[in-house]
């Protein structure tokens, strides 16, 4: 029997290992018991670095889905479903204060162009970080490594496992986003009627 393909739109080890996380928990609901085998193709996100906003993040991770779909029409590919995914920050005012929270956006397409998003959750960033993210327009990468005092953290334990203390790391918070992507390309559930006890 064939593996079915999904394919993610990086080649960076947290987001790959996210995707292959989820799909562990829901192949038995989304592919009915079936294998499958999440492979990574680089392509862009359309948006900045270091997204400012909920939007530009969804954005970005429409963009690497759809980008994916294109790619399998052309060649053609065997690909299932097109994950794509976008981690940035989200900048809301709250009375009268700034505040800063590290998001991560999946956003799931299917063959027939069918889409779905799913988002993490949220955490603040210290305002130090914030600053040099929002107000000095700098790579959050780069930042949190300076943060930090490590390097090459997006690619280990990302932001999130640096300010969780890795109770939550940057795979964690995509595999969240992946499974709730996904959902709505459940199955539909039966009705099983309420028993009395």
């Amino acid at each position: 029997m064939a593996n079915r393909i999904i394919a993610v739109g990086s080649l960076r080890a947290p987001k790959l290992d996210a995707v292959r996380d989820a799909l562990a928990v829901i192949a038995g609901l989304l592919l009915q018991g079936e294998r499958f085998e999440v492979i990574g193709v680089d392509v862009q996100s359309g948006v900045r670095h270091t997204p400012l906003s909920r939007q530009e993040m969804m954005a970005g991770a429409r963009h690497r889905a759809n980008e994916l779909r294109r790619l399998a029409q052309e060649r053609p590919e065997s690909w299932e479903y097109f994950v794509g995914l976008e981690g940035g920050v989200d900048v809301i005012h709250e009375n009268g204060n700034r505040l800063v929270f590290l998001e991560n956006w999946a956003c799931v397409v299917d063959a027939t162009g069918q889409e779905s998003f799913g988002g993490s959750g949220a955490i603040l960033l210290p305002e130090p970080v914030a600053t040099r993210v929002v107000d000095d327009g700098q790579e959050l990468a780069h930042v949190i490594d300076d943060f930090a005092g490590e390097r090459g953290i997006r690619d280990a334990q990302g932001a999130w496992g640096v300010l969780t203390r890795n109770a939550i790391t940057r795979r964690d918070a995509f595999r969240n986003a992946v499974i709730s992507a996904f959902s709505p390309f459940f199955p539909a559930a039966s009705a099983n009627p309420a028993r009395d006890s």
